[in-house]
């Protein structure tokens, strides 16, 4: 039987619905896996049809004898709405919720190999949540929280924040020795085991040019002894680098992984470069979990403008891992 890969729809006012059918359309080129949709049978065939999409669906309750060929399978997840593309936030973040408890479920019954979750709008859910983001959720949830990475994939480059989605003015004191040790050595493992590939990590200064390594810095104080005790452990790692200067010499030590502190310091440089070829993965996790590199595209909803590119390569990524 082909692999099943359970997509979760997420936030239905997104572009969502749309990068799916348009995916669908290029079932073609993901030939030996077969994609299972999390999400209200209802409201995507609503959205659809909004947008002028017109193929087979068949809803599910269940997953036994399913025909992947020819219709697009859609596991019903409860919502209520009046408008498609317009839930109110209280109903989609339960809704949300509950398309991942279904398919957590699926994944503990080996029903599926892995997940995939379209893009949620992270300011409505951490207002319910209060959890800065699905990395976070899903980590506390299978009781790794801390120890679980962000690792947004390319198979040039890849990075990773050890600090998410929180201030700026919060990083310093959100970083710690233990944080990046985890952290790493999720992505070490993850690496290894998942991509069956050697990870060189090349890890970044909290401060411009590392200026302060002399003084009483976070990197004197945190990241070299973190380094220090990685490479005590076979982890091949190297810093702590200038950050403005990482993403010019990377190459040059043929490091494939760059750990920055905090979000943008990685993100900013990585999207500047490869713009949205790349995939969100998590590491840490007793499973796989990724994610498009988007967010809901909130300003080109029903426009037929939205790029299913990195959903593709979410779904083709399976074909690379020992999933």
């Amino acid at each position: 039987m082909k692999k099943i890969i359970g997509i979760i729809s997420a936030d239905p006012n997104s572009i969502n619905s749309e990068i799916i059918a348009k995916v669908w359309k290029k079932k073609r080129s993901f030939a030996g896996l077969n994609i299972l949709i999390i999400g209200n049978f209802l409201l995507l065939k609503k959205q659809f049809t909004k947008m002028g999409y017109n193929f087979p669906l068949h809803k599910m309750n269940g997953i036994n004898k399913i025909n992947f060929k020819n219709k697009l399978n859609i596991f019903d997840v409860p919502l209520k709405f009046k408008d498609p593309f317009s839930v109110s936030r209280v109903n989609k973040v339960d809704y949300i919720k509950n398309s991942f408890e279904i398919g957590l479920d699926l994944i503990d019954r080996k029903k599926i190999i892995g997940l995939i979750n379209c893009a949620i709008n992270k300011n409505d859910f951490q207002k319910k949540e209060k959890f800065y983001g699905i990395t976070e959720f899903l980590a506390k949830k299978k009781g790794i929280y801390g120890k679980e990475a962000m690792i947004i994939y390319n198979n040039s480059l890849s990075v990773s924040p050890v600090t998410t989605h929180i201030k700026l003015k919060s990083v310093a004191n959100k970083i710690s020795k233990k944080k990046i040790v985890y952290k790493i050595t999720s992505i070490n493992n993850f690496f290894k085991k998942k991509l069956k590939k050697t990870a060189k990590i090349g890890v970044l200064g909290l401060n411009p040019h590392n200026d302060e390594l002399k003084n009483n810095s976070e990197e004197k104080k945190i990241i070299i002894p973190a380094i220090k005790l990685l490479k005590k452990r076979g982890v091949l790692v190297y810093g702590p680098i200038s950050p403005d200067t990482a993403f010019i010499n990377y190459k040059n030590k043929g490091i494939n992984v760059l750990v920055g502190m905090y979000h943008d310091q990685v993100l900013t440089p990585f999207k500047a470069i490869f713009k949205f070829n790349a995939i969100n993965v998590t590491a840490g996790l007793p499973f796989v979990r990724v994610s498009p590199d988007h967010g809901v595209g909130i300003d080109i909803i029903k426009k037929n403008k939205a790029n299913p590119s990195s959903l593709l390569d979410s779904i083709n990524f399976f074909k690379s891992i020992n999933a």
